[in-house]
């Protein structure tokens, strides 16, 4: 992972990171053996990086991407298919109170990241690279290769990336 790339993604997130409900995300479990954080911060990077490949807002598809499962509740206390479609209605409720708002691309990805599951498409591509990185990492993560990538290693094992880090 290059330097460079790295502190312009931290750039566009790195207050959200240290931000309470964000780092109240490594008490959630997510995918097996993954936490809300670990994933949404995975989701974030990649979304940040695809975005910025397409030419698009790659500031809004980080924070969208690390925001989209702030959910703050134990998912396995709704069945599964409700969870499906009622995550990011409270994610995107709880990233707009964290943030005082949010831009429309941000509320987009966020809304719309379980597509084609939940009815709600992205409506830009900047939304688009929300959704293909949470299903991208989502398949890396069941599969076991998160823990092996760069990412990981410079963002979780010695504790959550800061602005410091740089």
């Amino acid at each position: 992972m290059k330097q460079e790339r790295w502190r312009d993604y931290l750039d566009c997130v790195g207050e959200l990171l240290a931000a309470p409900q964000v780092q109240a995300m490594k008490d959630i479990r997510h995918h097996p053996g993954v936490s809300c954080f670990e994933h949404s911060l995975f989701v974030s990077y990649v979304a940040f990086r695809l975005a910025r490949r397409w030419g698009k807002d790659g500031r809004a598809a980080a924070r969208a991407g690390l925001l989209h499962d702030l959910y703050l509740y134990d998912p396995r206390s709704l069945p599964s298919y409700k969870q499906c479609f009622a995550h990011p209605l409270a994610a995107e409720r709880n990233a707009r109170a964290l943030c005082g708002g949010l831009t429309r691309e941000e509320e987009n990805g966020i809304l719309a990241h379980m597509w084609p599951m939940a009815r709600r498409a992205p409506h830009s591509r900047t939304a688009a690279a929300v959704c293909l990185a949470d299903k991208l990492c989502a398949t890396a993560e069941v599969l076991g290769i998160w823990r092996r990538t760069a990412l990981y290693r410079a963002a979780c094992l010695p504790g959550p990336p800061s602005v410091e880090t740089r």
